[in-house]
């Protein structure tokens, strides 16, 4: 049962989102904020990434820049860039890419859901990176951005945002930089309010796309408050967070992609004939070679691609995570032949999501930064519910989900 509430939501008047909205904190540096956001006082940047209205080199993690970010949230909404609405509701958020439009709710998702397993997880977190987020919301007593959710495909809430989307958006853009659309509506009719929060109630699961550092920090702040609150009944703001729930149906991950420094000291010949042990090795020449299907990897070394295709018996069909293909690649390519051991901390590895596209993976290795690049075939949508509802985790950098939610289109406040 998956507890969701309506909320009031901060919002920019209409004629302020395309200046305020902004790419995901997490998706850009510093510097590439700081030249976004130039010109630009209404960027939603200056709350996300305040360390740009400090001197280059600042760190972002310093305590005045957290506190700037409450400084900067209190201005827009002061100034009446944020301005919270008068009613709890859900909204529809739409996101186009390359034709293909996808449909989310925005809801207010539960911090019991998130500790109990409800709010089902596919990756680890680091603490770092919890702790960073926590900051956040606690100075500005808010989710400032929305974490990304799928759930179970349900006609019923699929005939609601239909209703909606069938009429004007209250937004409705294209994001400067990556051309995508953006649309946005409000659910303000009691009865559909109220049908959302009982169709979710009747799903056993929600699953965590994208936003697990944030789904973290929000829960956690919100279990902090409840602790230090003597009257806590449970009802309060603080015990639920900001999620965009979008149907699994209309998901797609893309690929994310290896690229490697050195071969471990092999020679490149050797390198090859060493594949040859897990993998049918083929030479597809200088054009791109995209994989396949599952099982199937695209390798470029010296300005030529390769296909390998794992042979039979090196994987488990029965087993959820060693018969994805990031597995594959990170046990018998990564470890047992290049050393590469821990994917999260080894400095001669980078990751390159799929939407750069196979090209920049040749551009890295034809520059002499990087030796070899490994492309695979993208994780489905059921291959994540599997793993999540078997309570298992996914190795790193897995998945890659494209469009990215665009941040400051709606914000909940936890009080």
């Amino acid at each position: 049962m998956a507890i969701i509430k309506p909320f009031k939501g901060i919002r920019p008047p209409q004629s302020f989102v395309e200046e305020v909205a902004s790419r995901p904190y997490d998706v850009l540096n510093s510097e590439e904020a700081r030249q976004e956001a130039a010109g630009n006082e209404k960027s939603l940047y200056h709350i996300i990434k305040p360390e740009i209205d400090f001197p280059v080199g600042t760190d972002e993690h310093d305590e005045k820049v957290y506190c700037k970010a409450a400084e900067n949230f209190k201005k827009f909404q002061d100034k009446g860039w944020l301005v919270q609405d008068d009613k709890e509701q859900y909204y529809v958020y739409a996101q186009t890419m390359n034709g293909k439009t996808q449909y989310g709710l925005v809801v207010c998702a539960s911090v019991a859901d998130y500790m109990s397993g409800v709010i089902k997880k596919h990756e680890l977190t680091r603490r770092d990176k919890e702790e960073d987020r926590m900051k956040h919301v606690r100075i500005n007593n808010a989710n400032i951005e929305p974490v990304f959710f799928a759930y179970p495909d349900n006609a019923v809430l699929d005939i609601i945002v239909h209703k909606y989307t069938s009429t004007k958006p209250v937004y409705d853009f294209i994001a400067p930089g990556d051309g995508f659309g953006h649309q946005f509506w409000i659910i303000d009719e009691d009865l559909d309010i109220t049908t959302i929060t009982q169709q979710f109630a009747a799903m056993p699961a929600l699953y965590i796309a994208d936003g697990h550092h944030r789904s973290a920090a929000a829960a956690l702040v919100g279990a902090e408050k409840a602790k230090q609150n003597p009257n806590h009944k449970g009802d309060e703001e603080y015990n639920f967070f900001m999620a965009v729930c979008f149907p699994a149906n209309q998901l797609t991950i893309i690929d994310y992609n290896r690229v490697v420094k050195d071969l471990n000291g092999l020679t490149p010949q050797t390198f090859l004939a060493t594949l040859n042990k897990n993998f049918t090795v083929e030479e597809k020449g200088i054009e791109i070679y995209k994989p396949q299907s599952l099982h199937n990897f695209a390798l470029y070394l010296e300005g030529k691609w390769y296909s390998l295709t794992a042979k039979q018996g090196i994987y488990n069909d029965n087993d959820p995570i060693g018969v994805l293909d990031v597995t594959i690649s990170s046990n018998l390519i990564l470890d047992e032949i290049l050393g590469i051991k821990d994917l999260r901390s080894d400095k001669r590895i980078d990751f390159v999501g799929g939407i750069r596209g196979l090209g920049e993976l040749s551009r890295r290795v034809d520059s002499g930064e990087m030796k070899i690049a490994l492309a695979l075939y993208p994780v489905s949508m059921k291959q994540l519910m599997d793993i999540a509802d078997s309570g298992n985790i996914m190795p790193p950098k897995t998945t890659w989900f494209e469009p990215k939610l665009r941040s400051g289109l709606v914000i909940h406040k936890l009080s």
